[in-house]
């Protein structure tokens, strides 16, 4: 699936929680981890063939991951959970949306097993467009009705004026 939907979905997820505004962001971030591997572009097609859905793609980096985004939570034990319940959300997210040839080296560097489904659909789906639209519209109801956006920790400022945008004939009705 898409980076942004991975990310989208985590940060959605998260605001089902008890959570501060890092631990949003670090649940957005648990569930676009795993495609840091697709970072092996870098060096060329070959690399990003060879190491995209291995090196994040596997229960290892998943334990690692959610226990390092634990260390820097208030809640750790949510937390942990949360995180490694994402970051497994984006491999099942991938197994289905990322197209027929992608597999997934989950028990890498253990074994180099690959795990697909047959009935993936390709990446430019309508079916991921729609899971990308539905994660849209969540984020939305999140802006209007919980006052926050993704952007709330990194960009307090404009975080502050889209909720303000999107709630502008709310306050209007209240006077």
């Amino acid at each position: 699936m898409h980076l942004q939907t991975h990310f989208l979905s985590g940060w959605c997820i998260g605001n089902l929680f008890q959570l501060n505004g890092r631990e949003r962001l670090f649940c957005a971030l648990a569930a676009a981890l795993p495609d840091f591997d697709g970072l092996g572009i870098i060096f060329g097609q070959e690399m990003y063939w060879r190491f995209h859905h291995v090196l994040g793609h596997n229960l290892l980096f998943t334990v690692l991951a959610a226990a390092a985004f634990c260390c820097f939570s208030e809640h750790k034990a949510k937390m942990l959970c949360l995180c490694f319940a994402l970051l497994q959300l984006h491999m099942v997210m991938d197994l289905f949306g990322s197209g027929t040839l992608w597999t997934i080296s989950y028990l890498w560097p253990f074994s180099n097993r690959e795990f697909s489904i047959p009935c993936s659909w390709e990446l430019y789906s309508w079916q991921n467009i729609l899971a990308g639209m539905l994660l849209i519209a969540w984020t939305v109801l999140i802006i209007k009705y919980q006052r926050r956006t993704p952007l709330e920790i990194v960009m307090p400022k404009l975080d502050r004026q889209i909720v303000e945008l999107f709630n502008k004939g709310k306050n209007n009705e209240q006077h």
